[in-house]
Parts: C-alpha cells; structure tokens; sequence
C-alpha cells in the first residue's frame, strides 16, 4: 500500500501559475501511484487564486482553505496540516511558484515508506542538486541562512521549504509561525529520528512576484534566536546533562 500524505501549498495572488503546478503534481501522483493529497490555503487572493482551486478540485485530488487575509507562510501550512485528512501518514510543504521540482516527490514519499527515514527534504545544496535562473544575490543570502542554521541541524537545506515530515513527529511540537521558514521550525524541533536530502534544481518562479523581502529575513534571524534560546533555555541543558550522566 503506498503511504498516504498530504501537502500543502500556501498561496497569495498564485492565480497566473497554479493550475499549471496542480496539473504537474496530479501527473506525478498518476505515473507513481502517491496516494497524496493537495491543499491549498489561499488568503483571500483578489486576482482569484482560491476560486482557480475550487474549479479544479473536481478533476485532481486538491482542495482550497480560504482564510479571510494575508496571515503568513507558516501559519498557512500549519493550518493546512490541521485540517489534513486523518489517514494521511506523512505531511507536506511547497511552494506554489514551480521553483519545487514536483518529480522529487516520489523519492521523499519513497524516503518514508522504507521505515528508515521520518523526515525528506527537498534539497538544493546536496549532490545532484542545484539553483537555476536566480541573481546572486539571492543565492548568497539563500546559503548564508543556511550557514546560520548548521548549530541546530545537519540538513544542509534548511530554507528549502520543501519537506515531508511523518505525522506523528510532530505530536507534542510547539511550531512558531513566525515568518516563512516552516521547514527550519520542523527540522529543528520534530522528532524524526532521521532526515533523507532528496536532490532537485530550484527554478526561480516564472509568474508572480516573490515574497521574499526585508521583513521576512528580519522574521528569520528572530526565528533563528528562538531556537537557539531554547536549545540554551535552563531546562534543555538539565534534560542534556540527565541523558548524558
């Protein structure tokens, strides 16, 4: 039986592109039998992102959250997973821009089916992997955050944004939905044993505008410190020194 999961796909005036990558994600799903399914959480594009969803719902296995406003990247895949259907084992991010290579898939879903993997991560800075058409400026302030995180986890990745995590990893996790960095929230704090890096060429987005801006690399060096603080915090290094005494 192939492991059911469900990804999600925050989405804000992605009306000009998402058709397209919901057609390419069902054609995946098709030619490797996934057992996956879509959700879309749309903040109340107005160029009609949501009402595109609803229309294609009854053709490929997807459906649309409409939340009310822009409330964030993260807190749209948080509310995506909680209304994922329960018997999905695994669940997802990606970006609803096609800069997510949907072909990696089967290889993350495959990462978990084997047993020996809770986490796979959509990974650009592993062999095989790689950034096309992005300015260099992106590119270094892309691995520079990657740079910052090394403390907290091996993944090379950590901004990828790009995952499947086991569901029940994320039982008792406090996700903060600070920013956009979900993936580094669930790299840093799930209890996936270990972490599969599946290759894929990231494509910067070919229609819309992106959403990275001063603000949101603000959100990440806060969202950095937090972690750190409670990898740091008087009751981590206490639980540290029992398990190693």
């Amino acid at each position: 039986m192939p492991l059911p999961f469900s990804i999600v796909i925050p989405t804000y005036n992605e009306a000009a592109g998402i058709g397209k990558l919901l057609g390419a994600l069902d054609g995946v799903f098709r030619a490797n039998a996934l057992d996956g399914e879509i959700i879309v959480v749309d903040d109340n594009s107005p160029d009609g992102t949501g009402a595109i969803v609803d229309a294609l719902s009854s053709t490929i296995p997807v459906r649309c959250l409409h939340r009310s406003g822009k409330l964030g990247l993260s807190s749209a895949v948080i509310d995506g997973w909680g209304v994922a259907r329960p018997q999905s084992v695994a669940l997802g991010a990606m970006d609803a821009d096609f800069s997510h290579d949907p072909s990696a898939l089967p290889k993350m879903v495959a990462a978990l089916e084997s047993g020996g993997y809770g986490l796979a991560v959509g990974s650009r800075y592993v062999a095989g992997g790689g950034i096309a058409n992005w300015p260099a400026r992106r590119i270094v302030t892309s691995r520079v955050a990657c740079w910052l995180a090394r403390p907290l986890t091996s993944v090379k990745d950590v901004t990828s944004g790009y995952f499947l995590v086991r569901r029940d990893a994320l039982s008792g996790v406090a996700l903060d939905p600070i920013g956009f960095k979900i993936g580094l929230e669930v790299i840093a704090k799930a209890h996936y044993g270990k972490a599969l890096e599946v290759p894929y060429v990231f494509t910067d987005r070919v229609a819309g505008e992106s959403k990275l801006n001063q603000r949101e690399i603000f959100n990440y060096l806060k969202q950095l410190s937090r972690l750190y603080s409670a990898r740091l915090s008087p009751q981590t290094v206490k639980t540290r020194k029992a398990v190693g005494s």
